[in-house]
């Protein structure tokens, strides 16, 4: 951006340019944090070769492509298959030994980006033995997204990384037998989609939508400003069967209000256990 102006007008700016999303689209961004806001609009700008975010309001409202663009950066979505492997041993070592004493399981992956971590989980499952008697609901406010999490295709030169990843995760088979390598690659197996439920999900507005023993939502709490992971919160609490477990990951700032209703299963990889049978 050029000739950049004062911080105060600067935030007017961003502020007036979330309001007319909100009012034209209904996509509420309102609550991100401004740090993250400042960031992601002033590169938008940028990118879009405008000399000011009130000229990027502009062409958002007029043009459609342009809202798309922006709101794909801010649904922000970067993920590896099993990033950070210590949050998936936790998860197979912790809580699956839980899960496995119900007859029917059912996860919700809040936030699922391009479906990395979705498929990770279903993957998890199927080594544990778990994954017939799942549900897994894949959500992301951005319905592009949602798509490319569906197809499960992702390029070849990613399956290295996978591949560690995987591995220091606790793996116990040959990754590769997980997808097709196709035309530069790798294509998921169709047997991996057949329990997972993809949806286009947004948390800043829309209410809860079934009861589960897991959620999952890593890398998505610490782009919001707290009155809105208040709110979310309090989705998620009202989206938990009893006793079912919230997964954070690491990453995330825990403030006061995560504590109260949940017991702490590992502080490290901030998973935690509903304390009673209905809250």
């Amino acid at each position: 951006m050029t000739n950049q102006p004062a911080p105060e007008l600067l935030e007017l700016e961003i502020r007036l340019l979330m309001e007319g999303i909100y009012e034209h689209y209904g996509c509420d961004f309102r609550d991100y944090s401004k740090a993250t806001l400042k960031r992601l609009v002033s590169a938008r700008v940028a990118k879009e070769g405008l000399g000011s975010i009130t000229a990027l309001l502009d062409k958002t409202l007029h043009d459609r492509s342009c809202f798309d663009r922006l709101a794909g950066d801010l649904s922000i979505s970067v993920s590896t298959m099993f990033r950070d492997p210590s949050f998936f041993k936790a998860i197979h070592s912790e809580v699956f030994p839980m899960l496995r004493t119900y007859p029917f399981i059912r996860i919700w992956h809040a936030g699922c980006g391009r479906g990395e971590e979705v498929y990770s989980m279903a993957i998890l499952l199927h080594e544990a033995g778990l994954y017939d008697r799942c549900r897994i609901y894949a959500t992301d406010m951005n319905q592009q997204r949602v798509e490319e999490a569906q197809r499960g295709v992702y390029p070849l030169k990613e399956m290295q990384e996978y591949t560690r990843n995987y591995q220091a995760a606790g793996g116990e088979h040959s990754f590769s037998a997980y997808y097709t390598a196709r035309y530069g690659n790798a294509i998921f197996r169709s047997w991996l989609k057949e329990n997972i439920h993809f949806a286009q999900h947004n948390l800043v507005t829309e209410s809860t939508f079934n009861e589960f023993n897991l959620i999952v939502c890593r890398n998505v709490l610490i782009y919001f400003n707290r009155p809105l992971k208040k709110r979310i919160h309090e989705l998620f609490v009202n989206s938990l069967a009893p006793f079912g477990f919230l997964a954070l990951g690491r990453q995330e700032s825990i403030g006061s209000y995560f504590s109260s209703p949940y017991e702490v299963i590992n502080i490290q990889e901030k998973i935690y256990r509903g304390l009673k049978s209905g809250y």
